[in-house]
């Protein structure tokens, strides 16, 4: 009896030690003092299920970490590995994570949970990048993975949440109707790993799953590896560094496994399709009506007078002027015809392609209405068009002289630039169609001494503008100064209206003022290559073709800056990039694009060249910092490989990649600089 009084007052006395405590903390609140701040990531502690248990039967997983947590965009990153139907429902409190399952876990199955980078310590915001937990629900836990990255395919750019897929029984349907059968998510850097695969020949795809059905459909983007990809181990041995409690180090070795491949690199694209279907039919004015589709289209659509003899069944050719984009998928009616111009009403039957609900193309027709109700004129407007028309006589000779009246209609002529470039045709552009041009009533004079002198030109049609735009192509002197006239009613336009006088004086800039810039490119002499320069947006500013048999690319009459470079192999020689296609029976990767790893400072009068040897680095070390939009988010004062010097070539990029120096491996494929899985 002694022995547990005894203890019940140590108890009580410990009770009192530990309020005792407490109070004079809460009594003593504030800052608290020094202390290195926390840049490491959470430290995983536990977890229930245990990683790499077997026999597991609860639709519930916790994990313990060291500090406080935090969670960003659970739903979109953490992924379960084979994919449920339902999502899991993720949670964090404190420093316990919880994944409850909502579908029934299967039997006899590895199971991956795989975090990605949404884990993060909740002070500083430290995130745990590549966290998983794996179990089995059998007696057995498979463990093989398979690594990478995905890159844009267009740009280079890291595809940060894209969903990664592996197939071990692989048709042709699969990718569009079959779910995977193991999923990964990449992180901010486009990495990714596929996590407890069982041993066998897997094919791997990417795709941004907007609808969450695990397969690609159509309008998504996507990527895919040419080939089977048969996953192994290799036994390494590992070197690390322990630090002792006085700062001293000692190097410790141990065995360890390297998953391989490590380097799969995958390019994302879009097939571009697009359900096709009219957007927008409108009049905007009486002169024009504008139709509008969803997708590019390769055929006009057929379009007649739906009622009002006697024009029903009259072709939109016969009476209207087509202006149309590239892509046809914006097409904008000028009405010529004044009767169908004035009329108030139109009713017109579209004959166009249409998507139908078995996604197949095929010929549908709209019958559309086109209101145009002239707006009431205002007082203002009344009172000009009923004054008296006015006149001027001249005091001398009496001839009198009678003005337009104040409401007369011109051809609206859009005012040409100031500056002309020394090596680009020169432009003029009416705002409605060009019915004729009087030539003898457009000029071109150049300034010798202080004398207009004229030039001899040609008017021809723009390619892209054919009903309201016309070019002159011209040698022109740098540093000159030109003259541009056109003299009133010297054009006219479909729908009888003339110009008012126009001239505009302009320089062109002299030779002294560009840069020019020559690479040369080895290895590429048999193919087409189409190289661009880029500004900071990463847009294109210029461009230049190197046709095949040739070693190099000439850029001329570049304004001074910075720029940055990239250029892709033209397969089809048709000046354009083109995309893939992941369907097997046409399966084409997209056309492979490269960058020039430095910044490129052009001054004015110089003349650089450059050799660029597209596989110096890997793929993703190639891109600068700069012109990346994809950066991956860094700790307070941390800076990303590249940001401090994009101009040299560092002796990390050369040598990050354990297959080669080329960045191509042993199959000849482009490869990426992603770490080793350990």
């Amino acid at each position: 009896m002694a022995y547990h009084k005894g203890i019940a007052n140590g108890m009580r006395a410990l009770v009192w030690l530990c309020m005792a405590a407490l109070f004079a903390a809460c009594a003593n609140m504030g800052r608290p003092e020094g202390g290195a701040r926390d840049e490491l990531p959470p430290v995983f502690m536990r977890s229930d299920p245990m990683p790499g248990a077997t026999n597991v039967n609860k639709n519930r997983l916790t994990a313990t970490f060291d500090e406080n947590i935090q969670l960003e965009d659970a739903f979109s990153k953490v992924v379960v590995s084979p994919a449920q139907k339902t999502p899991p429902r993720v949670s964090a409190n404190g420093r316990r994570l919880t994944v409850d399952f909502q579908d029934t876990l299967l039997p006899n199955t590895t199971y991956t949970v795989d975090f990605a980078d949404a884990i993060k310590d909740l002070n500083e915001g430290n995130i745990l990048d590549g966290f998983a937990i794996d179990f089995s629900t059998g007696d057995t836990l498979d463990t093989l993975r398979i690594s990478g990255i995905v890159l844009q395919a267009e740009n280079l750019e890291p595809a940060q949440g894209m969903l990664v897929g592996a197939y071990s029984n692989y048709t042709d349907t699969s990718l569009t109707t079959q779910p995977f059968d193991r999923i990964a998510r990449t992180n901010q850097l486009g990495q990714f790993t596929i996590r407890n695969l069982k041993p066998g020949k897997y094919r791997i795809f990417a795709i941004n799953d907007v609808n969450r059905d695990y397969h690609w459909d159509k309008s998504e983007d996507v990527a895919f590896y040419d080939e089977y990809v048969s996953p192994t181990t290799e036994a390494i041995t590992v070197t690390d560094t322990l630090f002792a409690a006085n700062g001293e180090d000692s190097l410790v070795s141990h065995p360890g496994i390297r998953y391989m491949p490590n380097d799969l690199l995958l390019t994302w694209f879009n097939v571009g399709y697009k359900p096709l279907y009219m957007t927008d039919s409108k009049r905007e004015d009486r002169r024009r009506i504008i139709l509008r589709f969803s997708a590019p289209m390769d055929t006009l659509p057929c379009i007649t007078i739906a009622d009002g003899a006697p024009d029903i069944g009259r072709s939109i050719d016969e009476w209207a002027m087509l202006k149309a984009n590239a892509t046809l998928d914006s097409l904008e009616y000028w009405i010529a015809d004044t009767v169908v111009m004035n009329a108030d009403s139109l009713r017109l039957a579209v004959n166009y392609l249409k998507t139908d609900t078995a996604d197949r193309i095929v010929w549908t027709t709209d019958t559309l209405r086109f209101f145009f109700k002239t707006p009431k004129e205002n007082k203002k407007d009344k009172k000009k068009k009923d004054a008296k028309p006015a006149f001027i006589v001249d005091t001398i000779t009496g001839d009198t002289t009678f003005l337009p009246p104040p409401d007369l209609e011109y051809l609206g002529m859009k005012q040409p630039g100031g500056t002309q470039e020394l090596n680009r045709p020169f432009y003029f552009e009416a705002v409605a169609p060009i019915a004729t041009i009087d030539t003898a009533g457009v000029h071109m004079d150049i300034l010798v001494d202080t004398l207009w002198q004229a030039v001899p030109f040609k008017i021809q049609t723009d390619s892209l503008n054919p009903l309201m735009r016309r070019r002159i192509d011209l040698e022109w002197k740098g540093n000159d100064k030109y003259r541009f006239t056109i003299d009133s009613l010297a054009i006219h336009s479909i729908y009888n209206t003339w110009n008012r006088p126009l001239k505009q004086e302009f320089t062109v800039r002299p030779p002294e003022d560009y840069s020019s810039l020559r690479f040369t490119l080895p290895g590429l002499d048999s193919v087409q290559v189409v190289v661009e320069l880029l500004n900071s947006s990463d847009a294109p500013q210029y461009r230049g073709i190197k046709a095949a048999g040739e070693s190099d690319v000439l850029l001329k009459f570049l304004n001074p800056g910075t720029y940055y470079a990239r250029l892709f192999i033209d397969s089809n020689a048709n000046g354009k990039w083109d995309t893939g296609n992941p369907v097997d029976s046409i399966a084409m990767q997209p056309e492979e694009v490269y960058y020039f790893a430095k910044k490129l400072e052009l001054k004015k009068n110089w003349d650089i060249e450059q050799t660029w040897i597209v596989d110096e680095l890997p793929v993703d070390a190639q891109k600068p910092y700069a012109v990346k939009k994809n950066k991956p988010k860094l700790k307070r004062g941390e800076k990303s490989p590249g940001q401090d010097d994009e101009d040299d070539t560092s002796e990390e990029d050369m040598n990050y990649n354990p297959f080669d120096r080329t960045g191509r491996n042993s199959r000849g494929q482009r490869t990426n600089r992603t770490g080793q899985t350990l």
